[in-house]
This record gives structure tokens, sequence and C-alpha cells, in this order.
């Protein structure tokens, strides 16, 4: 019996990314049939990894994607992509969105999402995080705290795989923790360097999304191999994503009908039920419009999807957008700022090198604004440092050994060592940062294309200027020579952690998802991914979502026992 002919299911879920995975698998083991809708294509672990071996002789150009190609894509090819890659990144053609000010939306349109290409980079929030608004009287206060999540926390390390060492840091909880991968020795320095100059900061292996020992539940993930080819697809599954790990477990409990290229364009309402029914997908194929029933629904499409689909379910009941009755849906936006750090050389390191391309960096967490002994600076809030040390400046770079037998004799040389500091910054939600749908500008499936007004303000704009003279500082006390700034641009968007458009809150007036992450409005539907974020931390925020993804499902499980849908 096809899918269409049976059309009702317990619970759906919108998007197949790290929140939808974690949706899907969370729904299903607890025994109801769920229906999953990816817009885009099926992407299978290991069978659709094209590139995931292949070196770069195998490749035209070795991997390099030509201009013309490159110009299909222009906003994508923002962040940075080539021929092992590229397959997993939206096609601006067809899938484009307008921009006020620049905004870098960057965008997987397939089953698995961006779990394909995200950094892995997994940190906890702690109180500092969740009571930052209230402190500073900026956006609203989180209708949560540490305490309510910090066992979600756990619950999801255990299941993904943690790498990384425990600090005991207040404002960087530890978390369930595999064997940390090996700083290499000009890390090392650094490391000693920082904790001898100073005594709020420390430098620690990165905390990554890597099986480092063992195996965990998925399609038979093991462990990391030390290729750093994880956005090809790791056909070891030793990197978390949707594809190894949460939707193999969804599908092996056969409570699973997934269905690609289902572009879900509204959420179905009951007015006299006061309840969410269903909702209505374009099939990207074939332009047929279809609807599906159930009696849960999970939006987990990214930020700004989730959202868009928010905003396109209007009626008389909700004329601005399902759950809008606070008018915040599709404002607040937020990410994280990058661009900006300092890099150095370093000597007497010439007889070292290290092993395999570890697929992670060292980090540096947030140590401005912690408590009242921290230093006064002229911004609230913080950052922290993401890096990494290397040689990579190889000899064969001097036109003079460009051929010849002196070229096959140098280019087996290292050059010297290079080390690289990268700031991490959080960002205010400012309610003037929005976006909006153009209904004037219809795309092929007769959408609305979404439309960006957001940008940094000051308060971003100076904890920047810090993080980059704190990190030329650093590097200076630790040795480094030839120590420069670097200054690169960075718009809204970049840091690929678009967040808070439909965010969390106590209050209906001022909020859009109360605690557990249901529409205050419609109790039924729940948001848990980047949409539903109250403030940013310093922190990547996937971790954050995939736990608020498990709580809400588990929430939502209980509620249907209590037949309050």
């Amino acid at each position: 019996m096809s899918i269409e002919a049976t059309n009702t299911f317990d619970a759906i879920v919108v998007g197949t990314g790290i929140s939808g995975g974690w949706a899907a698998k969370e729904l299903c083991e607890n025994g109801l049939k769920t229906l999953v809708l990816e817009r885009g294509r099926m992407v299978k672990h290991v069978l659709d990894y094209p590139t995931m071996n292949l070196d770069p002789w195998d490749l035209p150009n070795a991997g390099v994607t030509p201009e013309k190609v490159k110009a299909m894509y222009p906003k994508q090819s923002r962040w940075g992509f080539d021929e092992t890659t590229r397959h997993f990144f939206n096609d601006d053609s067809k899938f484009d969105y307008d921009e006020v000010k620049r905004f870098d939306w960057i965008r997987g349109t397939q089953v698995g999402g961006r779990s394909l290409i995200w950094g892995k980079q997994t940190y906890r929030w702690s109180n500092l995080d969740f009571e930052a608004n209230a402190k500073d009287g900026i956006g609203v206060d989180w209708p949560i705290r540490y305490k309510d999540i910090e066992p979600w926390y756990a619950y999801v390390e255990k299941h993904i795989g943690v790498s990384g060492e425990a600090l005991g840091l207040t404002q960087l909880p530890d978390s369930v923790f595999l064997k940390p991968m090996e700083l290499n020795c000009v890390e090392e320095h650094l490391k000693k360097g920082i904790s001898e100059n100073y005594e709020d900061r420390v430098l620690t292996i990165g905390r990554v999304a890597h099986i480092t020992e063992g195996t965990k539940p998925g399609a038979g993930r093991s462990t990391c191999q030390n290729r750093n080819r994880c956005k090809r697809g790791c056909p070891y599954g030793a990197y978390f994503s949707s594809n190894s790990s949460t939707l193999p477990m969804a599908e092996a409990t056969g409570n699973m009908t997934i269905r690609p290229d289902s572009i879900v364009c509204e959420v179905l309402y009951d007015k006299e039920k006061k309840r969410a029914i269903g909702v209505k997908i374009i099939d990207a194929n074939t332009k047929e419009v279809m609807e599906f029933k159930s009696k849960i629904i999970f939006l987990c499409a990214s930020s700004m999807a989730s959202t868009a689909i928010l905003m396109q379910s209007t009626s008389d009941v909700f004329p601005n957008g399902m759950g809008n009755a606070s008018g915040e849906l599709g404002h607040n936006i937020m990410d994280h700022q990058l661009g900006g750090g300092a890099s150095g050389k370093i000597d007497g390191y010439d007889d070292k090198y290290y092993k395999g391309r570890r697929p992670n960096g060292f980090y540096i967490p947030r140590f401005r604004n912690i408590n009242g002994s921290s230093k006064n600076v002229d911004f609230i809030r913080g950052y922290g440092y993401q890096g990494g040390a290397g040689r990579t400046d190889y000899s064969t770079v001097i036109p003079e050994y460009a051929y010849g037998g002196k070229f096959k004799e140098e280019m087996l040389k290292p050059g010297g060592w290079r080390i690289n500091l990268g700031g991490f910054g959080e960002v205010l939600p400012y309610h003037e940062n929005h976006m909006y749908l153009n209904y004037d500008k219809l795309d092929s499936f007769g959408l609305p294309t979404i439309v960006f007004d957001a940008e940094f303000k000051e308060n971003e704009k100076l904890m920047k200027k810090d993080w980059i003279e704190q990190s030329q500082e650093m590097l200076e006390n630790a040795g480094f020579k030839e120590v420069r700034a670097n200054q690169r641009a960075s718009f809204m968007g970049g840091g690929i952690h678009e967040m808070g458009t439909a965010r969390m809150g106590k209050d209906n007036k001022t909020s859009v998802l109360n605690k557990y992450n249901q529409l205050h409005e419609v109790p039924n539907v729940y948001v848990t991914d980047g949409a539903c974020m109250t403030s940013t931390g310093c922190q990547n925020p996937s971790l954050t979502y995939m736990a608020l993804t498990a709580r809400a499902a588990n929430h939502a499980v209980e509620e249907l026992k209590k037949m309050n849908f």
C-alpha cells in the first residue's frame, strides 16, 4: 500500500538534519508511527558518498571547482566547497533567497541535511548562558536552566560519542567523554604558554562528535581513522550524522516512513480542536500537492526553513503565521560571529611532525565576563577560540624549486610551523534582525522567497576587536614570532549557526515556544532546531539542539499517553 493511501501517522517530522534525525529516532523508538519528510534527495549512508575515498589525483583539477560551475553557487560558495563536497551543498539556482544586507545562509538540501557537513564541535552550555538574557536585560529570559537539560546532554552524548578532555569549568560543563584526540607539539607549546601567563584561560583539544574508541549505535559506527574527509560522508560512521546514526536506528524500529523530495509548505490546523492536524507538501519532482495527517508535528527543517513554514501557515486564526501572536516569529535572528584572530610562527620544532589528519583543532573556552573577578571590558557576553597548528608552508612555494630534481627533493621537506587562532563570539538577540517572506517573488514551487535583514551591531564589533587583540597577545606571550592579526570580514549567517526566529520563552506575549519547545498557541507542534534558541552562547549549538529535541520528543510521547493531543 502506498504512503499516499495511508496518509495518517502518529507523528510527522519535518527535516532530517541533526534535530530531525533525533526526533525521528526518539519518536520511532517510543512506538510512534512516524513520517519523516525531507525537501531534498535521498542520501543513504555509505552508498551515496561518491567521493569518500578519492584522492586529489582521482579528480579533475585535483578537486578544485571550476569557476563556471562555482558561478552557479554564488551564496553557497561563500563558505567554501570543492568537488569532493559540492554535492552536499544547495544549488543556488534552484533554492535561492534574498538579502537586504549580506546573509550567508548555507544549506544542505538532502536527507541528513548539514549533519553530513557540520564541524562536529560539541559543547555543553552552562547556567552562565541560560541566565544571560535575564541578567543583562536583553531579549527574553530562557524558560529553562542547565539542570533541565543536563540529563539530556548526557543521554545524547552517550549515543553520539564525544571525544574530549574534562576541565571542571563552570562556564563549560564537562560532557560524557571518549578519550581525547592529541594536541601536537606546537599546540602543547601554546597550552603551556597560556597556563604560565594567564590564570583565567586554558587551552584544550576540541570536543568533537567523533568515536575515538569502540563503537556507537547506528549503521556500524566505528573508530575515527583520522582521514579528515568528514564532509564527504564517512564510510566508518565515525563522526555523528543523521545518516549513520539516528535515521538508521529509527528505520530499524519499523515505525519510520521517510519521504524525500517533499517540500512542506504549510502546517494544517483545526480551529475547533485547536490543534494542528498535519502538513501540506509539494512533491519536488511532480509538483503534486498532498496532505498528511498526524497527532504531533516536529519542525526541524533549520531555523529559517521551519519559521518560513510557520509564516506560510496562515488562516483566520493565524493571519500572521501559526503561533505568531507575540509578533516575534521571524525576528531575533542570531548566529555566531567568526572572522578575525591571529597567526604566528615558531622555531625549535623542525624535527617534529604529527601523525594522520586529525579532524579537530584546539579550543580556548570563554574567559570574558565569567564572574565578578573577570577583567572589565566594554562589551557583554564572551567568545572562545578555535584553532590549530601545522607544518603547512612547504618549500615548494619557492619559485626556484618549482621544477626538476630540486623540486622533487624539496617537496618532501615540510616548511616551518604555523599556528592560527580564530575567535568565535556570541551575538545578541535584536528584534530588528529578522526575516520575512516576499510573495511578489515566488519560486518554481509557488512559494515566497525568504528575505533576510540582519547585521552585527556595536557589541559584536567591540567583542571582535578584543578577541583579535587577545589572540595576538597570547601568541606573543607564548614566544611565537611574526605574529599578525587576521582581520577577515564576517557577516550574519557565516557562522552556519543561524538561530532565534521562533524563540523559547516564559510568556506567550514575547515568545513563540514554551519550555518544552511547543508553540504556545498550538501545543502539538514542536520546533527543536535553531529557531527555538533564545540566545546563542559562544559554544557551537548542535549538541544543545540534539538535547532539546530528545527532551521534547519524550515530552510529546508522554503527552500522547495522557491523551492531551
